[in-house]
């Protein structure tokens, strides 16, 4: 493969390193995919633990005739100028920078620009149909271990899943800290703009962030999408899973032509090898070095090229 590092935004206010992978023997333009973050700040490989998720479905693409864009962040690589500049929400923080990369391989005549797809990863599968409606556009959406729920509902799920997991005096003490949680979310829809923009929920994140993020749900732009669609999650998912999640999608586009789904046991939120089933321990199931298997990346590969 042929890696080039590349800067999404460059000459703009938050300039992003990045990295285009092609393969290197392409017989003409290749089709591409735009890598999207799930939540929080992530660098280009969306490193976590000893585990690079980004970086092996770049090169493991790249061997199968694809090539990639994948970069960091904003949050990452522009957190504290991002907090200085006030109000965050997922358009500034993840939406505009994956529309530029879009565009970037668009303007590569290496690219085939009619087969330009993105990939979003966690929060960044909920937000890939948002991203592909306000200027993606693209020719597909896969959608890895994400989720239709309301963000607030999923962290809420996982903070009552850690709840469960505990006892005595440090259940108690996660108790207050889920009861807090769950109050500064609940007239989360009753506020106004201005009311949620001044409540912050930890950091500089606002309740505002959330608010409009729930104004614009990945469900409303999957039912008005006939673009083809791969979702795609790990059977041992702690973080979203089959029956919260993975259903939804089913639920909503089980029916739809175009839509295809994947499940892939003994895998778990970063489609790497599952360690534990127990939110508890999600340090542990990140810490050793592991890396997607080809399965999940020939499936990605094939549906691309079957488009």
């Amino acid at each position: 493969m042929i890696e080039e590092k590349v800067v999404i935004g460059k000459g703009g206010e938050y300039p992003l390193n990045g990295i285009l992978t092609l393969p290197d023997e392409a017989e003409g333009p290749a089709a591409a995919v735009v890598m999207v973050h799930g939540s929080g700040p992530s660098d280009m490989n969306e490193k976590i633990g000893g585990c690079t998720p980004f970086k092996d479905l770049a090169a493991g693409l790249a061997e199968r005739g694809i090539a990639s864009v994948r970069y960091d962040k904003r949050s990452f690589a522009h957190g504290r100028k991002m907090l200085r500049a006030g109000i965050i929400t997922v358009k500034e923080e993840t939406i505009d920078d994956a529309v530029l990369a879009a565009e970037l391989l668009r303007c590569d005549p290496r690219i085939d620009s009619s087969k330009v797809f993105v990939l979003g990863h966690s929060m960044g599968a909920m937000l890939a149909p948002r991203i592909d409606a306000e200027g993606g556009d693209f020719c597909g959406i896969i959608m890895m271990a994400g989720t239709l729920r309301r963000l607030e509902e999923v962290m809420l799920s996982q903070n009552q899943s850690v709840l469960e997991s505990t006892k005595g005096f440090v259940r108690m003490i996660v108790k207050k800290q889920v009861g807090k949680l769950e109050k500064k979310f609940a007239d989360l829809d009753g506020m106004t703009d201005e009311e949620a923009m001044s409540k912050k929920v930890g950091g500089g994140t606002t309740l505002y962030y959330f608010k409009e993020m729930a104004k614009k749900p990945a469900a409303d732009y999957l039912r008005s999408c006939n673009k083809p669609m791969l979702i795609m999650q790990g059977a041992r998912d702690f973080q979203v899973s089959l029956e919260k999640d993975f259903s939804l999608y089913k639920e909503l586009l089980g029916d739809r032509a175009g839509a295809e789904f994947r499940v892939y046991e003994n895998l778990n939120h970063a489609f790497v090898q599952a360690v534990s089933d127990n939110i508890m321990k999600a340090k542990q199931e990140y810490a050793a070095e592991r890396h997607i298997g080809p399965q999940v990346i020939d499936d990605i590969a094939d549906w691309i090229k079957g488009i």
